[in-house]
């Protein structure tokens, strides 16, 4: 358990800068999506021969329908997220996308059977006043973005890949055969080619030209923020009960408002901190209940 949860936490570190990389790459987001799931899986498949682990082709039609669901949410959580990005400030886009463990703890006891204590409810609604907290609820100015129709984009964007990545902690909770590894290269595989035809019918005919700074950014995305992030959240997800990945995921939004504060210069104030805090103190207490 302490294995899984070193592994679950380390994604979410990862996880929580992919925003700042995806404000500098200068392509579209379903185009983004789409080679961050191609570089990710190749980097899979490359760490399977490593690792010499072989696909079992039982093990995958026998839970096929899941993985194909599970990665097509994957891929339409990218394209909302990368969206929100474009339109709102990191802020506002992390508090809309971290709603998705609020909705997986309440969703729990019913589909996954969890029960859900008195302690973990406290715990969860701890986490999500500290988001709301840390991200000052209405945004913050000085990042380039204004407060009108855009945030309003932004935020239906981000409750999109709220909704899609609940969709996703809850299936990957019903895999019982496929290994860690091959679920991994399965469902970031399928992310990818669900997100192709879209790709192809909205690519525009004048294309922007990308950088070496832009390749080297979606190489990262790829290779670290999806193909090794992706098989630590997997690996740990598989192990975790639904609720304590829950609490966990705000350690994602907690590290992208510390690194856009340090990065992109945007000043924390004493709400903001003390949202840091009930964060971390939830997630502490959450842990002390586990154990």
């Amino acid at each position: 358990m302490k294995s899984a949860r070193v592994k679950y936490i380390s994604a979410m570190l990862i996880f929580g800068s992919v925003g700042l990389f995806i404000r500098y790459i200068p392509l579209p987001s379903a185009q983004i999506a789409l080679g961050r799931g191609i570089i990710g899986c190749f980097f899979l498949l490359a760490m399977m021969i490593f690792l010499r682990q072989k696909i079992s082709l039982k093990r995958i039609r026998s839970e096929i329908w899941i993985l194909l669901f599970s990665g097509a949410a994957i891929g339409i959580n990218w394209i909302f997220l990368f969206q929100s990005y474009r339109y709102t400030t990191i802020a506002n886009a992390t508090i809309c996308y971290y709603f998705a463990p609020v909705i997986v703890v309440f969703l729990s006891p019913f589909i996954l059977k969890e029960k859900l204590s008195l302690v973990k409810a406290a715990c969860i609604l701890a986490a999500v006043l500290g988001i709301l907290l840390i991200t000052g609820v209405g945004g913050r100015e000085g990042q380039g973005h204004g407060h009108g129709e855009n945030d309003l984009i932004g935020i239906a964007y981000g409750l999109g890949a709220a909704a899609f990545y609940a969709t996703v902690i809850l299936l990957n909770k019903f895999f019982r055969k496929v290994t860690d590894l091959e679920r991994t290269v399965i469902q970031v595989g399928f992310a990818a080619l669900s997100l192709l035809p879209y790709v192809l019918m909205t690519m525009p005919r004048e294309r922007e030209a990308i950088t070496i700074t832009g390749v080297i950014l979606l190489l990262a995305v790829g290779i670290v923020h999806t193909g090794f992030a992706y098989y630590l959240y997997f690996s740990g997800l598989h192990v975790l009960k639904g609720q304590t990945a829950a609490l966990l995921s705000y350690i994602d939004p907690l590290t992208a408002i510390l690194l856009s504060a340090l990065i992109l210069h945007e000043k924390m104030v004493t709400l903001q901190v003390l949202g840091g805090i009930m964060i971390l103190g939830g997630a502490v207490v959450n842990e002390l209940n586990t154990a």
